[in-house]
């Protein structure tokens, strides 16, 4: 019995009481049931009495014992305890606890998907470095949180699109242009151009493509070289984002998608028809003080000119006339300013703030030890933390914490190979489970005999069998919880847990028999408990874009 099954058989108990006169009370759909934090005090425990009970114009406690009568006759429920005014403390019976073994592994990838955010359209742009350089450290963490984000968003039901802005429009794309056009002269960047090695190398590779580039003047070549050196650096971070398990549905850019298109013009139009723009000084505004910002933003500079917010202000339209009903934008710690003027356009065309645009802050992330890149010299570039480390050690490193706490990661620690480095404690575990179910086989332990599963739930009576259990059973909870919260961190610490007990059982329960023992039902029974160990591990890890390894 699953917590969300548990959860339906007590709204429906709730609503026999309700049906039999016992009491009146809207039934809730959703009854919360979590982990005592004494699991002396049973399997899960319900606070829904002391909820309902002043609704229901009794006190908790007795309806509390109303709904133990009937808890306690269900098919799975060993006993069901009253503690304090009115907690239930629930205790399931082996054989309805085991069988989640079996469901797991037949559910295979799909144990832990939930339809939580059914029917939610959801844009997640994350990311979006200027193409004006290689990824470096400040971006590293957005791509591992955000694309973690959208997998338990995905993993809930949610329709997600993974969107990357390219930031391709203004001066910056000139002065990245001459920075590239003077290294290929052999001459310094101009000041207050883009330094490093990468510069020449992008340089080398526009003159493969255009050989006689060289030979024409710098106001021809520019345009040239703005193209190419653009689209060779666009690739560099495509591949360095794959490197890091991390793809875009959409690379919108904003010079064709904003400023050719005409998406801007387009905008201010909109939002002048809907009654938010004003014209003053020579320039166009948006009152976004109507809205909680702390000053009217300029659209349209008096010398004709739009401003930045005001392609943040088409772009956001885009996103709503594509059909999203919720975009979500994860900012770097530098970007607080930003929150209240999106959400102000938001409530400037229409939508609601609080629903329909969310702004995800994070903070910086550092690495003790990393040295500056050779390329770029002034940053520490994402492939090089990737060569360094590992992806999946950054990547798991980077989730397991929530993004406003500042972060500072220890190569030392992520290079171990020892229960003291989360990533290899988790990922060792599904390794263990995966060697244990090849020496089972080895052994003559399958999970059938003569084609039919070989399965009894109640032979999984140990002490850290219920444990095991239990957490394997909460593990979709925690993804939804995951979502609904943006916060994939809570996968990765139920993940250690899950290890935690994993390596406690196979200590304690043995899955091959001793010696010349013959093969049992319990053997057989534990071996399906194994692989659901290794499904729900390797289902988290692929939530995080870490790999569940076979062997270690």
């Amino acid at each position: 019995m699953t917590p969300e099954e548990l959860s339906a058989a007590i709204s429906a108990c709730l609503a026999d009481a309700v049906r039999a006169g016992e009491i009146s009370v809207d039934v809730p759909t959703d009854v919360r049931v979590e982990r005592p934090k004494n699991r002396e005090h049973g399997d899960w425990a319900t606070n829904i009495a002391l909820q309902l009970g002043k609704r229901a114009g009794m006190p908790p406690r007795a309806l509390a014992e109303l709904l133990a009568v009937r808890l306690e006759a269900l098919a799975g429920v060993a006993s069901v305890d009253i503690a304090g005014p009115g907690f239930l403390n629930i205790t399931l019976d082996a054989a309805a606890a085991g069988a989640l073994a079996k469901a797991i592994v037949e559910a295979g990838p799909g144990y832990g998907t939930n339809g939580t955010l059914a029917g939610h359209v959801i844009n997640m742009e994350f990311v979006s470095a200027n193409p004006t350089g290689p990824l470096h450290i400040g971006h590293t963490r957005w791509a591992a949180l955000g694309d973690s984000i959208a997998r338990v968003l995905k993993a809930s039901g949610a329709d997600v699109t993974r969107e990357y802005y390219i930031n391709d429009a203004g001066n910056q794309m000139n002065v990245f242009a001459n920075s590239v056009l003077s290294r290929l002269h052999g001459r310094d960047v101009p000041e207050g151009g883009y330094p490093g090695q990468y510069i020449a190398d992008l340089g080398h590779e526009v003159l493969t493509a255009h050989p006689d580039v060289r030979e024409l003047t710098d106001e021809a070549a520019l345009p040239i070289v703005r193209e190419a050196a653009y689209a060779a650096q666009m690739k560099d971070i495509k591949a360095t984002l794959a490197a890091f398990g991390v793809t875009f549905d959409v690379y919108f850019s904003e010079r064709e998608g904003l400023h050719e298109s005409g998406a801007i013009e387009s905008a201010v139009k909109r939002l002048r028809e809907q009654g938010h723009v004003f014209d003053a000084d020579g320039a166009v505004w948006l009152r976004t003080t109507d809205f909680g910002d702390d000053k009217d933003r300029v659209l349209i500079r008096a010398n004709g000119e739009p401003t930045y917010f005001a392609a943040d202000a088409a772009y956001y339209l885009t996103k709503k006339d594509r059909g999203f009903g919720e975009k979500v934008y994860l900012l770097g710690a530098d970007h607080h300013g930003y929150v209240n003027r999106l959400k102000a356009i938001a409530a400037c065309a229409g939508d609601d703030p609080e629903t329909n645009i969310e702004i995800l802050i994070g903070q910086l992330v550092s690495v003790n030890g990393a040295k500056l890149s050779k390329r770029a010299g002034n940053i520490i570039e994402l492939k090089d933390l990737i060569e360094w480390l590992g992806k999946d050690a950054v990547r798991y490193s980077l989730a397991r914490f929530p993004a406003d706490s500042p972060l500072t990661l220890d190569p030392e620690l992520l290079k171990k190979n020892s229960n003291e480095n989360p990533v290899f404690y988790v990922q060792y575990a599904h390794a263990r489970s995966r060697g244990a179910a090849r020496n089972a086989e080895a052994a003559g332990v399958h999970r059938t005999v003569d084609g039919a599963d070989a399965f009894d739930a109640a032979l999984l009576d140990h002490p850290t069998e219920n444990e095991l259990l239990a957490h394997l059973a909460a593990y979709p909870s925690i993804v939804g919880k995951a979502a609904e919260f943006r916060e994939p961190h809570r996968v990765a610490r139920h993940l250690e847990t899950i290890a935690s007990a994993y390596h406690s059982w196979y200590d304690n329960c043995r899955i091959a028999p001793q010696g010349d023992d013959e093969v049992t039902d319990l053997n057989r029974t534990r071996l399906w408990l194994n692989d659901a160990t290794s499904q729900v591990l390797a289902n988290g890890l692929s939530l995080l874009g870490v790999s569940a390894p076979e062997r270690m």
